[in-house]
């Protein structure tokens, strides 16, 4: 698999009005996410009760500026607070856990 090829793949999607609709809430949290739609993102990111579900509301919460809320859910996901650009922690968020 290549992921390069994915990623560019799922970046290209977002050319798009909506997410594929049979995508997994990962997946559809992520596409919003990188669609800069925080609130949809949010509203799922904070539904998935997992690590790969903090580590995107974790971003979220950095992207939005709240270090305070974000450093929690980074905690939860078992993850460092990243010093990354936010684009390429997303790219590396959806690499990971798509891909």
């Amino acid at each position: 698999m290549d992921k390069r090829k994915d990623y560019l793949t799922f970046m290209a999607s977002l050319d798009e009005a909506l997410p594929i609709e049979e995508w997994p809430l990962i997946k559809t949290a992520l596409w919003w996410a990188a669609k800069g739609n925080w609130n949809k993102s949010h509203n799922i990111a904070q539904d998935l009760d997992s690590e790969e579900g903090a580590w995107i509301h974790a971003y979220l919460h950095r992207m939005e500026g709240d270090k305070f809320n974000a450093g929690y859910w980074y905690r939860r996901a078992n993850k460092p607070y990243p010093d990354l650009a936010l684009d390429k922690e997303l790219e590396q968020i959806i690499n990971t856990l798509l891909f």
